[in-house]
């Protein structure tokens, strides 16, 4: 098991969209963090009913998208193209569906990279089954074995990579975003969610060296995405999205403790900080993800990416065709301008315009300075537990925002300011010790709704 105690990436001017210190090569020659950025595109069904009976229609729309995709980014002159398979809850039940749209998607970009002379990778993302049954089983079970089954089977189908967006300690975090509950948010993440994710992980690393696969990363999408979300439309503060942000570093660190080496899930803006600290490639998104959701964070993400992706985007008409095939189209000219700037030396330059876009309207952006991103990065990892760590980034994180806002380089709602006091007394009251802490959120746990044994925890 590898422990980070030290920055890969400890200059802000050295962390940069399209290079890192560890890229990935695959046997095609793709490079990814080794000086140019690709697009990522993530595809998914438009609403329908997902069985038996409709699998034909769903293979028929997974080579609709897939051989559209390909021929618009070998007519935009791509000079590769990645693109992510997050499988639908169904196809991750049934795994053998899973590894049938697999199999059509590696099958199509294989053919196109041999007629055309594009470099292809596949990710391909099983879902995060095991919340369908309440309290969940996360280790035990026919949804945790579906998963695990999902992952062997895509392997073998031809996935390059392997990854998920795991829900461990989300059962308890909902409650904890709507409450700005930070004790209970990082029982969620730095307690909970960080056991699940060595217990997964453990097993995802050993069926890619089973496999050929590589183990790419989580995301704690289901902890920042939903708090961004919420904050976007106004039902929590912005500054506790921002903090839920930098705390889920810890929790997404485990995977690359236990084996993973990117590129990390696009999803997972955690990303950020896990290329600084490890310098694997990551994979972000913002502006051309607005299919999906919305965030105040368009272009600041881009500073950083390996991969750049558009979330995910249902197979719908649009005026300029299939909603999949103008999605590759918007990140193969967002990939392209990012490329010509490096090439001819102004990486940093349109790094910093991309920065200076965001990071003034938002701590959810502001915490995306690199500058900002080295600071805490450097910070967490001086903690040796995933409690610990995450106890760090909430403190850290509130300083830094406290003495930005105070010196208006971020703009912190006005009805927001009393969040500070009313945080940092929350992040102070907690202990060092994790069994002291963990003792001190039994009575406020709500075991209806969590399987502590699950995660190795007698309540």
């Amino acid at each position: 098991m590898k422990t980070f105690t030290k920055l890969a990436i400890d200059d802000p001017e050295n962390l940069v969209f399209g290079r890192c210190t560890h890229p990935i090569t695959l046997r095609n020659g793709l490079i990814i963090g080794g000086g140019t950025v690709y697009p990522e595109l993530n595809f998914t069904l438009p609403g329908m009913e997902i069985d038996a009976g409709t699998m034909p229609e769903v293979r028929r729309q997974y080579t609709e998208m897939i051989e559209d995709a390909c021929t618009r980014a070998v007519e935009l002159q791509a000079p590769g193209l990645v693109v992510e398979f997050e499988l639908l809850p169904p196809l991750t039940q049934v795994p053998e569906w899973g590894a049938e749209v697999t199999k059509i998607l590696r099958d199509t970009l294989d053919r196109n990279a041999e007629a055309h002379g594009i470099k292809v990778a596949l990710r391909v993302t099983p879902n995060d089954v095991r919340e369908f049954e309440r309290p969940p089983h996360m280790r035990t079970g026919q949804y945790a074995d579906a998963i695990f089954r999902s992952f062997e089977l895509c392997a073998r189908a031809g996935a390059d990579f392997l990854a998920i967006e795991s829900t461990g300690g989300k059962e308890l975090h909902d409650d904890a975003i709507l409450r700005c509950d930070l004790p209970l948010s990082i029982f969620s993440m730095g307690i909970l969610g960080s056991r699940d994710m060595a217990f997964l992980w453990d097993r995802i690393v050993e069926i890619t060296g089973r496999t050929s696969c590589i183990p790419a990363g989580d995301s704690a999408c289901g902890f920042g995405n939903t708090a961004m979300v919420l904050a976007e439309r106004r039902y929590i503060p912005r500054l506790f999205a921002a903090l839920i942000r930098v705390m889920s570093v810890a929790r997404s660190l485990v995977a690359f403790e236990r084996g993973a080496i990117g590129p990390n899930k696009d999803c997972a803006y955690e990303g950020v900080f896990i290329k600084a600290i490890t310098g694997y490639p990551v994979s972000l998104e913002g502006a051309e993800a607005a299919c999906a959701h919305l965030s105040p964070i368009g272009n600041i993400a881009k500073a950083y990416a390996d991969l750049w992706s558009n979330e995910s985007v249902q197979n719908v008409k649009l005026l300029g065709g299939m909603a999949p095939t103008v999605s590759v189209e918007q990140l193969v000219y967002a990939a392209r301008l990012m490329n010509v700037a490096s090439a001819r030396g102004s990486a940093n330059t349109l790094r910093n315009w991309f920065v200076e876009s965001d990071a003034h309207f938002d701590p959810q952006a502001f915490v995306f300075r690199p500058e900002v991103v080295i600071k805490l990065a450097s910070e967490i990892v001086k903690e040796p537990t995933p409690y610990l760590r995450t106890r760090c980034a909430a403190a850290a994180t509130l300083a830094v925002l406290k003495k930005a806002s105070d010196e208006k380089q971020v703009a912190v709602p006005e009805n927001e300011l009393a969040w500070f006091d009313s945080l940092s007394a929350q992040v102070d009251s907690l202990p060092r010790d994790e069994d002291e802490f963990i003792a001190g959120m039994m009575d406020q746990i709500d075991t209806s709704l969590v399987r502590l044994e699950e995660y190795g925890i007698q309540p």
